[in-house]
């Protein structure tokens, strides 16, 4: 099997959102925000597909992995300096989230704390921001994410840029470790998850 990376289309948005849709089924952070496990998958789904399209695709940093048939995992990339969505990007997002989600207090309060959490320990030194990386469970541990990370991170070293993520499964760890990213400390949710930041110093 041949793993080819390329960046994606507005035509792929509804598959890529259903591969990470899988991929973030089991992920701690989406089941404390979605606990109804049987809404969850179409609430990750309209999530991933709203942000793609409104926010992560204009900057050029989304790709896919594909066999040639089907999109086995996708990531998700902000370039230096675009991790912040902007004044029109949310006014565009906010409806989606809302039809997605509907309007539930304790799902606003919670996605309101961990993005709070999240941008108060995001570096202002300009980087390659990996907003998310997952892989259809269809085809996890078969070289998918792999050929992701290593695509966009060749790009990074030739533009000698620091990397950032944050890692939402402690297991992921060692995972990102094996590319360059180091642990800076934790983002720590009250009565929710732990997240990971982890920084690539340039190459």
């Amino acid at each position: 099997m041949t793993i080819n990376t390329r960046p994606a289309r507005k035509a792929d948005i509804t598959e890529l959102s259903h591969a990470l849709g899988r991929a973030f089924y089991d992920d701690p952070v989406s089941v404390w925000i979605m606990p109804d496990p049987k809404a969850r998958a179409a609430h990750l789904r309209k999530f991933f597909a709203t942000v793609t399209r409104h926010h992560h695709l204009a900057g050029g940093g989304v790709e896919v992995a594909t066999d040639g048939s089907t999109i086995g995992a996708a990531a998700l990339w902000d370039p230096p300096g675009r991790w912040k969505q902007s004044g029109r990007e949310q006014l565009m997002i906010l409806p989606s989230f809302i039809l997605g989600f509907g309007p539930r207090l304790a799902t606003g309060r919670k996605l309101g704390a961990l993005l709070e959490q999240m941008k108060s320990q995001h570096p202002a030194e300009p980087h390659w921001y990996l907003a998310v990386l997952g892989s259809d469970t269809v085809v996890r541990g078969k070289g998918f994410g792999h050929a992701l990370m290593r695509s966009r991170l060749d790009r990074v070293d030739a533009e000698h840029a620091p990397a950032y993520l944050e890692s939402s499964k402690y297991a992921n760890i060692a995972y990102y470790q094996r590319f360059g990213f180091e642990v800076t400390g934790e983002i720590v949710i009250p009565n929710g998850p732990t997240l990971w930041p982890m920084w690539r110093a340039p190459r």
